[in-house]
């Protein structure tokens, strides 16, 4: 009978490496998928394993992330993430800020409370960073967190004065807790009963906070951080405060803490950072119970007159820390050449001409409200906006406006020689908001995208119906950059605030000239014509411009109509540049520039004697009485009363015209009352 033979020696051996071969290949391959599993940041995060499937996380804000049944939030600032694998975390705790939720259903209100766990989920080294605000503020809260992530901080809470700014904010995948405010979802307006209670809720935070036991960062959303500032605020252990001011003159130079004697202004609430010491805790209690006791206070004036109760001495050494409050509370100054106010940072240019580098800016000292703030900030290229306003499909209008010499540097600075600058320039913008609103276009869209272009434009109208076939988009025109010698304030100056850094001439903010707002929201289109859009100086040399836009430019050169070589040929054309006339008129504007619609940008050479005006006089009423009102006031003449004067962007039409303040009560009203 046959028998199994045993297998030679050599062939045993063979099997047994290959079976060690193959187990160390599955085992290798278990360790990599276990080593991807646990390294996406839920996990690492902490969720106890909970077993869950993993998702497929790469995501964008301008997607919308909440479910159906949520109304989408305002567009927000680009911020997109790389695809990973992620597990579903268990709360909103583990998941990184800007990750979306997973879940199609918004937590109760109850898991949003403020609580000592959600803080300790989130602060780094005992500190948290908080903002709170309502809706009408959600733009700028995103852009402060995008502004803190981009520094690579995550040790964030947002607090959230409304629901619909927490929902928002949620389905954005930004930490934020319930303030229980129960507050509006509109701009309250400084100096509102709104306004007072949004302080007061700040105050009552603070003391919510404070007895957590964590360092507090408080900041006001209309400021954006620069730099990481907390291995500066390390530097001073020793303070149980440290707060900005509306210091506006250097007391140093270098990036120490302003000398605290040498401060005549009040001190800042909207960036200051607290310790938990019982100092500290005792000033939060009073400050609280001093406005809970009186509805009109304002929370700065309130915090002022406390701390400034008993001032000095200085600690030993040279921090700049010094006594203050009830004479044990320790605080410093931050300096505002680089914990910047709206004057140090947009007027002075303070960092700059220190040759330091700027922590943070806080939009102070401007004289448009929160369009003001917003405006600011895209002049410095600070602001986040949806793609769809660095994309229009109308394009965008340009232009040099070639200020002479003797203008801008010639001669002493006086109310005449500023007036005399600031008018030039204002006689080219009427030209060019003239031309801007000609060029109107409807485009012919199908209707899906009109309604998507309608939709994501914070101007547009909604269309009466979903069949809407065009959506009507003016061609936005690009604000040069304006010069000024004087600036603005609201009191009686020399021009120039005196010991300050501003030179003169300087680039002044638009809401120096401009009512901001006005331009933005306050005139109808039925008594005013059309609204006329606008972007700010630096908008063609922002990053987030896209490159198809930069790209897409036709230079046009004013030319004198009568001479050699005023013509549009395509042989020009194709160099990027036409001729156009000068004094031309509609019908010519509306002949050429049909023929460009697909260019992004029109940037012409000058806006000097460009445009005849328009042909119906109906049109053109509606025009001036519009642009009249877009232009402010300059104040103030010292020793006047009243001693500001208005703008009149009509001014060379009067021969009479002088800048000078209103002699009577009844020459007190601008040029269109």
């Amino acid at each position: 009978m046959a028998t199994c033979n045993p297998l030679p020696e050599g062939k045993t051996v063979f099997l047994a490496i290959y079976a060690a071969v193959v187990a160390g290949i599955i085992f290798s391959t278990l360790v990599i998928l276990s080593s991807v599993y646990t390294s996406s940041p839920a996990a690492s995060a902490g969720d106890g394993g909970n077993g869950k499937p993993l998702h497929l996380a790469g995501t964008s804000l301008f997607s919308s992330s909440s479910p159906p049944s949520t109304s989408t939030p305002p567009p927000s600032p680009i911020v997109t993430r790389t695809p990973r694998l992620q597990r579903e975390p268990l709360d909103m705790f583990t998941r990184a800020i800007w990750d979306v939720p997973v879940d199609s259903k918004m937590p109760d209100l109850k898991s949003f409370l403020l609580t000592k766990e959600m803080l300790k989920h989130h602060a780094k080294d005992n500190i948290i960073i908080v903002t709170f605000g309502n809706y009408a503020f959600l733009d700028f809260v995103l852009n402060w967190v995008k502004h803190l992530t981009d520094l690579n901080i995550f040790n964030i809470l947002v607090g959230a004065m409304d629901n619909k700014l927490l929902e928002a904010l949620y389905w954005k995948g930004i930490p934020v807790f319930d303030m229980g405010s129960k507050m509006v979802t509109v701009d309250v307006g400084w100096g509102s009963a709104k306004f007072h209670k949004m302080g007061r809720e700040k105050v009552l935070l603070i003391n919510a906070l404070l007895p957590f036991g964590y360092e507090l960062l408080m900041c006001d959303t209309d400021m954006v951080w620069l730099k990481n500032p907390l291995p500066y605020f390390a530097r001073f252990p020793e303070a149980d405060m440290l707060t900005s001011s509306d210091q506006i003159r250097p007391t140093t130079t270098d990036d120490s803490l302003e000398v605290w004697q040498d401060v005549t202004t009040a001190y800042n609430i909207g960036i200051f950072h607290w310790r938990p010491t019982d100092a500290a805790k005792r000033l939060a209690k009073e400050w609280k119970d001093i406005l809970l006791s009186d509805d009109q206070k304002w929370d700065q004036a309130g915090f002022n007159d406390l701390v400034r109760h008993v001032l000095g001495p200085s600690l030993e050494g040279e921090s700049g820390i010094f006594y203050a409050y009830d004479g044990t509370l320790k605080l410093g100054l931050l300096p505002a050449s680089i914990f910047c106010s709206g004057h140090t940072y947009f007027v002075q240019a303070m960092p700059q001409q220190l040759k330091l580098e700027p922590y943070a800016v806080h939009t102070t000292f401007q004289f448009a409200g929160s369009d003001g703030k917003r405006h600011r900030l895209r002049e410095a290229m600070l602001f986040y906006d949806q793609p769809a306003y660095y994309d229009t499909p109308g394009g965008f209008l340009s232009f040099k406006p070639g200020i002479p010499k003797s203008l801008l540097l010639d001669g002493p600075h006086t109310l005449q020689s500023h007036f005399s600058l600031v008018n030039y320039q204002l006689r080219q913008i009427r030209t060019a908001l003239a031309v801007a609103c000609l060029l109107n276009r409807t485009l012919s869209l199908r209707a899906a995208t009109a309604r998507e272009w309608e939709m994501s434009l914070p101007w547009a109208r909604s269309p009466s119906d979903s069949s809407a076939v065009g959506a009507l988009l003016s061609v936005p025109w690009v604000m040069p950059r304006l010069w000024c010698r004087f600036e603005r304030m609201w009191f009686g100056h020399p021009g120039i605030l005196e010991g300050t850094l501003t030179k003169q001439p300087f680039v002044c903010p638009m809401d120096h000239l401009f009512e901001i707002h006005t331009m933005l929201h306050g005139l109808s289109e039925e008594e005013f014509g059309p609204q006329i859009h606008f972007r700010e100086y630096s908008f063609l040399q922002n990053p987030s411009v896209p490159k198809h836009v930069k790209e897409s430019l036709l230079n046009v050169q004013l030319c004198d109509a009568h001479s050699k070589g005023c013509n549009i040929s395509d042989e020009t054309t194709s160099r990027g540049f036409i001729q156009f006339p000068r004094n031309s008129t509609e019908q010519k504007y509306m002949q050429v520039f049909s023929q460009y619609k697909d260019i992004k940008v029109l940037h012409f050479s000058s806006m000097a004697n460009a445009f005849q005006g328009f042909n119906d006089e109906a049109r053109e009423v509606k025009f001036r009485n519009r642009v009249k009102r877009y232009v402010g006031l300059w104040c103030c003449v010292e020793n006047r009363d009243p001693g500001h004067i208005y703008y009149d962007i009509y001014w060379d039409e009067k021969p009479e015209w002088k800048p000078e303040p209103p002699r009577t009560s009844q020459d007190d009203h601008p040029p269109w009352d």
